[in-house]
């Protein structure tokens, strides 16, 4: 069964770990090429000082960039999360939100490099920001991408 972009964000927003966190899964593009994801500040998913607990944070962001270029590279590619990093800037209050986007620049790198090299290990920036659009939180993923054998 092909998965569609409406079918992932209801998977989503019902998996446990993102119910329990309070992340909702806003938008998915029928091109898999943007994604937004918000979190509330709740009860239940502050930190001792009553803003957005810096995991929570983290995984709003996890997945998505490589679920992405799954859908839009297909079945003939291998793509997983090779590392991130998290830098907390500001306390996150209220409603927090996240942008994913993949360009049409960031395919033509990954393609470009897979014409010389095995693998490549494209690098994102996404910003967590708040309802002032204040940066929270930036963090940088780094994907791992090869042609399957």
């Amino acid at each position: 069964m092909k998965i569609t972009p409406g079918l992932l964000r209801f998977i989503l927003n019902v998996y446990p770990p993102y119910l329990g966190a309070g992340i909702h899964i806003d938008h998915i593009a029928d091109d898999w090429k943007t994604i937004d994801v918000s979190m509330k500040l709740r009860w239940y998913n502050q930190n001792a000082v009553k803003t957005h607990f810096g995991g929570n944070l983290y995984s709003m962001v996890d997945p998505h960039l490589m679920l992405m270029l799954m859908q839009v590279l297909g079945k003939d590619y291998i793509v997983w999360d090779k590392s991130a990093r998290i830098d907390f800037l500001r306390p996150g209050k209220g409603k927090v939100t996240a942008h994913f986007c993949i360009t049409d620049e960031n395919m033509e790198q990954i393609f470009t490099g897979l014409k010389t090299k095995k693998k490549v290990e494209p690098q994102y920036e996404i910003e967590i920001t708040d309802e002032f659009a204040k940066v929270v939180a930036r963090v940088t993923k780094i994907l791992y991408v090869r042609r399957k054998k």
